[in-house]
């Protein structure tokens, strides 16, 4: 497939409307296609980036930002596979009418397409005491939820991980394509928060936390 045909197919809803009678947790989540890994450059071989990554890489860090855990479901199509999750940091609310938020994936990763099969995900923010639990989830290859304990989030059962601060269960409503990453945007079915403890922040690749 073309890039002008994945980017013609990738923005898609995940469910038609239904009957106004249907309760959301009624629904059966639907898939959506998770792209095939294509050539990521967006510079021709002829021509210079205007921005080395290294310089790219300097510069976005002096950008705090909260971290958050995006988690799936198992899959039901008999492949054995447990929950999906990975460690975000590019996470943020995109509209509040209706409730939408939105998270960033690199198209090589391994975990998104067990995300885009299940058609939900769930948003744990961490707390500021959390650090090693991000630090289990960003291992690529390893049984992330090991030890890790965890409810179905209430509308879609996706893995909420217990003493987070706050979570926010979706499904997903649109992916877009952003140079080397996805964007992905889900609806907001359910949320909570504790109400209390900071925040877990990560800057210049370092994690911290707020100061009084």
């Amino acid at each position: 497939m073309g890039h002008a045909g994945m980017a013609a197919t990738v923005v898609r809803y995940l469910r038609s409307v239904g009957s106004p009678t249907s309760a959301p947790a009624q629904r059966e989540p639907e898939s959506v296609d998770a792209l095939p890994r294509p050539d990521l450059r967006a510079v021709g071989e002829d021509e210079r980036a205007p921005v080395g990554p290294a310089e790219f890489r300097a510069v976005l860090g002096n950008f705090a930002s909260g971290v958050t855990v995006i988690t799936a479901p198992p899959g039901e199509d008999g492949d054995g596979d447990g929950p999906a999750g990975f460690a975000c940091q590019s996470f943020a609310s995109l509209s509040l009418d209706p409730p939408l938020v939105t998270f960033m994936v690199a198209r090589t990763s391994t975990t998104w397409p067990r995300i885009a099969r299940a058609g939900v995900f769930c948003v744990n923010i961490l707390g500021a005491e959390q650090g090693e639990l991000c630090r289990s989830f960003a291992v690529s290859g390893a049984d992330k939820f090991s030890g890790v304990t965890h409810t179905p989030a209430p509308v879609t059962g996706s893995p909420q991980l217990d003493a987070v601060p706050a979570w926010i269960d979706c499904r997903i409503h649109a992916v877009h394509t952003g140079g080397d990453h996805l964007i992905v945007v889900g609806r907001v079915v359910a949320m909570g928060a504790a109400g209390e403890g900071d925040p877990l922040l990560f800057h210049k690749g370092r994690f911290g936390r707020l100061a009084d």
